[in-house]
């Protein structure tokens, strides 16, 4: 049995020592200490010895272990010095070579003017809201005082999900969930009223329409709605000059025209003096010196009603803009499918702000 621990000893590290790579030593291992290599089935037959013969054997079979282990241990750590030395040889950098270019990212047009707008309307004391993409018909419709089977409907083709889901059409729904957590939060509280409301509400919305250069069946809006006490149609005409003024430049005037919007009452759209020619008209403005920007009005009572807001308290005034069409008239983009086919050579145009 010692005559056989030996020559098991001498032959491991002999073969150790053969042995150049990492996955080979584990190779190694398994073969002889492993739970099924020749040091484990050398000690299968300590059964055989005496009772005096096998304390002798035992120690000996653990000298045999601690010495390949250790030799294991050296060789390992051999084979590592050899690869770090060898992978720092062959990723030798020259110093000497020319720096490469690396391209900046482009800045989508789109999400540019977003931020342009929502610092604008930080720095006039509004707060970003958010909601979700797909809505309840409640939320998009009836909580904005479009009952079921409302003319008004009709304005929107919808995307319908399932009888009461569907993907919104207006960034409006955030009103409606931002003015019934108000007055959830001033219950909890024990408030008697809620507290007043300023936001901006940037997202996707989404219509059934026939893409061409200027129709989207997906695209962008910024909602802003503003509820207080005693707040007039002449604060949505300051807010809304202020904005564009600081958007399109200072000598930006603005036009409000009467409208219809179910949820709005006063409505009106909102003209600026054509970017292009100041006013004086040409082929962007059809020769009119105005192009239509946004949407706006006074909140409609039974909206702010239906929100909890009591009606005979609070006023407050609502505006909608379209992004894609801000971002065409201010860049010169004549199809508005040009801001979602990522064509390098119109994105590449906008530059990245570090």
């Amino acid at each position: 049995m010692k005559e056989q621990l030996a020559v098991l000893k001498e032959q491991a590290l002999e073969k150790l020592q053969e042995q150049t790579s990492l996955q080979q030593l584990g190779d190694w291992k398994a073969t002889y200490l492993g739970k099924k290599g020749e040091l484990t089935a050398a000690l299968r037959g300590m059964k055989d010895l005496s009772a005096e013969e096998r304390p002798v054997i035992g120690a000996l079979v653990n000298e045999v272990r601690e010495a390949l282990e250790q030799a294991l241990e050296a060789r390992e750590s051999d084979l590592r010095r050899q690869e770090r030395e060898k992978r720092l040889r062959e990723e030798t950098i020259d110093v000497t070579l020319p720096g490469r270019n690396v391209p900046l990212g482009s800045e989508h047009p789109l999400n540019r003017l977003i931020r342009e707008a929502e610092e604008i309307f930080l720095g006039l004391g509004f707060q970003i809201a958010e909601g979700p993409e797909v809505e309840t018909d409640y939320n998009n419709f009836g909580a904005l005082n479009v009952p079921k089977n409302h003319p008004a409907r009709d304005m929107q083709d919808t995307f319908y999900i399932s009888e009461d889901m569907l993907l919104r059409t207006q960034t409006s729904p955030v009103q409606g969930r931002v003015l019934r957590a108000n007055v959830e939060a001033a219950k909890q509280r024990g408030e008697t009223s809620p507290q007043p409301v300023r936001i901006i509400a940037p997202g996707r919305v989404y219509r059934r329409d026939d893409d061409d250069a200027t129709h989207s069946h997906v695209f962008m809006q910024i909602e802003g709605l503003v509820v207080d006490r005693n707040i007039r149609m002449s604060d949505l005409k300051g807010i809304l000059t202020l904005f564009t003024q600081q958007m399109f430049g200072q000598d930006v005037s603005i036009r409000m025209r009467p409208s219809y919007f179910p949820f709005t009452e006063p409505s009106t759209e909102v003209d600026v003096t054509c970017y292009t020619c100041g006013g004086e008209g040409c082929r962007i403005c059809k020769q009119t010196g105005w192009i239509e920007i946004l949407g706006a009005g006074m909140v409609h009572p039974n909206v702010l009603e239906m929100a909890g807001y009591d009606p005979e308290e609070f006023t407050g005034f609502a505006f909608g803009m379209g992004v894609e069409r801000m971002a065409m008239r201010r860049y010169g983009i004549e199809d508005i499918r040009h801001f979602y086919t990522n064509d390098v050579r119109l994105m590449s145009q906008f530059k990245s702000r570090v």
